[in-house]
């Protein structure tokens, strides 16, 4: 868990991810702003503070997925040129 969301244990409730920029991503079905699922982010009104910590423990594991990725393909794109 990152240092920004180990803060969130203190804060009641938690608050919501979104950041405004609301764009759905269809190959992973996240927002590509916030990372969560439209099921998560239609339910967020209604989930109890232990579902919202618990999704953003999930946004902090599919960041951390996003940029390995993101290091492994530009690795990989750097090694191809001359």
């Amino acid at each position: 868990m990152s240092a920004i969301h180990e803060s969130l244990d203190n804060v009641v409730p938690p608050p919501s991810p979104c950041i405004n920029i609301c764009r759905m991503d269809e190959r992973s079905g996240l927002c590509e702003g916030c990372l969560r699922t439209i099921d998560e982010i239609a339910s967020w009104s209604t989930l109890d503070d232990a579902a919202k910590r618990a999704v953003w423990n999930a946004i902090d594991t599919r960041h951390a997925e996003w940029v390995a990725k993101r290091f492994e393909s530009q690795a990989r794109t750097q090694g191809e040129k001359p």
